[in-house]
């Protein structure tokens, strides 16, 4: 893939140009693409050189009803769209923040919400359609039981994306006091205490965080995993199925996840975890990561720093956070939550809203998008002002790569200017395509970012229990099954989430076993068994 992104980027557009040339002469011209996406707070989709380049090369105008990169604030914003019956004429969206899952999409198929793609992609998609023939695990994620594709997921081939489950330290203050990275539990317990207590900022104040989260990051994964295998990891991967020889369980139900809600009850009673930890937004936590005056965090499990603390700054508190290894907990447990980076559902949907013509635009848009240069232009922005082919002693990210583009970092007084679609364009995003972007040697360089996040990721890698995996992206469920187990997961994630916080905080005592069977009872309550049902049944098709 490297190599045919350097010859992409000197070729022109001749795939978008091969795909124009296919319409029919008679076929009716779409005049506008109505989007609804998820921009960042810095971004203006509307303004972005890339959206005016596609709709210069496609003829077309794109317009962009836009929210926040919030999954929480997001999802909600989505939902209304959807039940205000003027829909936009597609749905793209960030795969991390709010994508659909596939029982949205088998519901919305059937009712008609959505066109299915199929056709589309075959008459006009070739790009696409070569990337499904080539790839059958992103075939086998994009297509529902029926064999429609009523929406197209990214795929993603991101290597530190797989472990997102990460915990960030300030290797500063741990310096300043004389301590090493935890390894266990009861070590990280001291380490946090010594945060607290002993003035690491040196400010003369108690305002130090010894361990803070956001909604978007949650806290329990990472230290749940001393304990438990913990597959949750993101909104997107929310349940906590795992197998055991063969059998699908749910881990909030096992001993070893009291344990683990016994020792992170401990922390919070101590004052060591941040009180916000579990109802702040990933903005509210960077803003204590970014806070004038110092570093106030101590720790945070971010998947990565830059969710906690703005890089380049001039203090140099960015450089200051290192990844610790998984901890290993009293049973000898050392696990690291893995998933799969490709999210199953869609972040790409056409509505019924749009009509034949603007279907056929919106689909050439998604193809162009899975052009190497498509792909360059869209996630990482203009050549000369983003982006440079690589030169002489440029160093890939997979140092065995051949190396083939760089990222160009802005000088700080330069004027504030649009960029490019970001993460919303990451479609075909291959383990070669990705890992052969230049990337600095120095990994607190802010272009080195990327090799920063690749090495603290083999602190992870492998420490995924492979046999306790439950694969939630490949399982299908049958279309006459989806609506009731939509209802039964949603009600227990929640329940799940909603108790684990009420023992963490106090609320519920985790000492008390009237309490604990309590919360067993409220499970089966809610379908527990037959939820296991119909994921046991998944898994056994596999």
């Amino acid at each position: 893939m490297s190599v045919r992104v350097v010859a992409a980027l000197t070729a022109g557009f001749l795939a978008l140009a091969a795909c124009s040339a296919e319409e029919p002469k008679q076929e009716q011209k779409a005049g506008t693409i109505r989007i609804f996406a998820q921009q960042n707070a810095d971004q203006h989709l509307s303004n972005s050189p890339f959206t005016k380049h596609v709709q210069q090369k496609l003829g077309v105008t794109l317009t962009f009803e836009t929210t926040t990169w919030d999954s929480a604030a997001a999802k909600e914003k989505r939902q209304i769209s959807l039940a205000s019956g003027d829909l936009p004429d597609v749905y793209m969206l960030i795969p991390w923040v709010d994508a659909f899952s596939p029982a949205e999409l088998i519901r919305m198929g059937k009712q008609g919400v959505l066109v299915p793609l199929n056709d589309l992609i075959d008459k006009y998609a070739p790009n696409v359609k070569k990337t499904l023939e080539s790839t059958p695990d992103f075939k086998r994620l994009a297509t529902a039981p029926d064999g429609k594709i009523y929406g197209l997921p990214q795929w993603n081939d991101c290597f530190h994306c797989s472990y997102p489950s990460k915990f960030w330290m300030n290797s500063a203050w741990l310096k300043k006091l004389g301590l090493k990275q935890p390894t266990t539990p009861d070590e990280l317990r001291e380490v946090l205490k010594a945060f607290k207590a002993k003035d690491p900022n040196g400010n003369g104040k108690a305002d130090e965080i010894p361990l803070s989260a956001s909604t978007a990051n949650p806290l329990l994964p990472y230290l749940m995993d001393a304990f438990v295998y913990d597959p949750q990891a993101t909104g997107a991967y929310g349940s906590t199925l795992a197998v055991n020889a063969g059998k699908v369980q749910l881990q909030a139900v096992q001993p070893g996840w009291r344990e683990g809600l016994r020792y992170i009850a401990g922390l919070y009673k101590d004052g060591l975890i941040d009180q916000a930890a579990f109802t702040q937004n990933g903005d509210a936590l960077k803003a204590k990561g970014d806070k004038a005056g110092g570093s106030v965090v101590g720790s945070a499990t971010v998947h990565h720093p830059a969710q906690l603390v703005t890089l380049g700054q001039k203090d140099g508190r960015d450089k200051d956070y290192d990844a610790v290894a998984p901890l290993t907990g009293p049973s000898g447990a050392q696990y690291a939550t893995y998933i799969l980076p490709s999210l199953p559902g869609a972040s790409f949907v056409i509505t019924s809203k749009a009509s034949e013509a603007t279907q056929i635009a919106a689909i050439k848009l998604l193809d162009y998008l899975f052009t190497d240069e498509g792909h360059v232009l869209g996630q990482v922005g203009e050549e000369g002002k983003d982006w440079a082919k690589a030169g002489p002693g440029d160093v890939a990210l997979d140092e065995s790569l051949k190396p083939s583009f760089k990222t160009l970092t802005q000088p700080e007084d330069a004027p504030k200017r649009e960029g490019a679609w970001g993460p919303m364009a990451e479609y075909d995003n291959t383990k070669e395509f990705r890992n052969a972007r230049v990337a600095s040697t120095d990994i607190y360089d802010q272009a080195g970012y990327e090799r920063r996040l690749f090495k603290a990721t083999e602190l992870y890698a492998g420490k995924e229990p492979k046999d306790q995996i439950f694969p939630i992206w490949h399982t299908k469920i049958a279309p006459e099954e989806a609506g009731e187990l939509a209802t039964l997961q949603t009600n227990i994630d929640n329940y799940v989430n909603q108790s684990s916080l009420q023992f963490v905080t106090g609320q519920k005592n985790i000492d008390d076993d009237s309490a604990w069977q309590a919360y067993l009872d409220g499970l089966n309550g809610l379908g527990l068994t037959r939820y296991l049902q119909i994921q046991q049944k998944a898994h056994d098709a596999l």
